[in-house]
């Protein structure tokens, strides 16, 4: 049984997977791989070479740090240890052809991957907690965005996933009951938005206009004063909420404010 350790700054994983497909050509071999991660200092470099002296191993690396490869190079010779350098040649080889030196930074695929996946995570989360969707499951957001139609929720709630965050939304509906869990939720969690009627009304307009004017009362003035000041009623029960004029703001800015209240209340926590 042939013994191969794989060593790397961050998991590891990216230089197993490679040592695998390389191992595809050599069917009738039999080896073991080791995985040694998070390998970021000189004393770890010199146990993984150790390691590799005692079981007869190779050593298969991963290494950001010009540093730790150079210590694994050397030590490797003095033990008289075999290492393949999987990275090295290549950031070599790109920092000449980018005329750029590269940042040395352990673990930063892993941390841009992990990013990568929380994104996709959090804008799933948001279209299945759209609208009022899943109301059992609003424990689970970071955000909760509350207010009446068109007060920008779904867009924010895009938006917010976008950049990592959790984020559930609950329409407000004149004369319906919230739905309790809302009550339950931790308050600096939760977002109540509102906006100036009239421009509400002209907002709602355009949409009962496109949908053949089949929405009812949906875009009256008088009933979207009257919905407004329900949302506001229900805000008012509810003191730890923080409140949000939309008004003529783009998504961004909402967001902004949004993220900034949030981080405020954390604060004082």
């Amino acid at each position: 049984m042939h013994q191969i350790i794989v060593a790397s700054d961050g998991t590891g994983r990216t230089a197993e997977q490679a040592l695998h497909a390389a191992l595809t050509q050599f069917a009738l071999a039999e080896v073991e791989i080791t995985r040694r991660a998070e390998v970021r200092t000189e004393k770890l470099v010199r146990a993984v070479v150790q390691e590799a002296v005692e079981t007869g191993a190779l050593i298969v690396h991963t290494l950001v740090s010009d540093q730790l490869r150079a210590c694994m190079i050397r030590e490797g010779r003095l033990c008289n240890v075999e290492t393949i350098d999987l990275m090295g040649p290549l950031l070599a080889r790109l920092s000449e052809h980018l005329a750029n030196s590269p940042s040395e930074e352990p673990g930063l695929f892993r941390t841009l991957n992990d990013a990568y996946f929380r994104r996709i995570e959090a804008m799933e989360f948001a279209f299945r907690h759209d609208d009022g969707q899943r109301v059992r499951e609003l424990d689970k957001a970071e955000i909760v965005l509350v207010g009446v139609s068109r007060t920008f929720k779904t867009p924010l709630s895009i938006y917010l996933a976008f950049k990592g965050w959790f984020v559930a939304n609950v329409p407000l509906i004149l004369d319906f009951r919230p739905p309790p869990m809302l009550s339950e939720l931790p308050p600096e969690r939760v977002f109540g938005l509102t906006t100036n009627p009239h421009r509400l009304a002209l907002l709602r307009q355009s949409r009962h206009e496109h949908l053949g004017g089949v929405t009812g009362d949906y875009a009256r003035p008088e009933f979207v004063r009257r919905e407004i000041r329900y949302a506001l009623n229900i805000f008012s029960h509810h003191p730890g909420w923080s409140i949000i004029d939309v008004t003529n703001k783009p998504i961004e800015e909402i967001a902004s404010e949004i993220l900034a209240l949030g981080r405020s209340e954390k604060r004082t926590t």
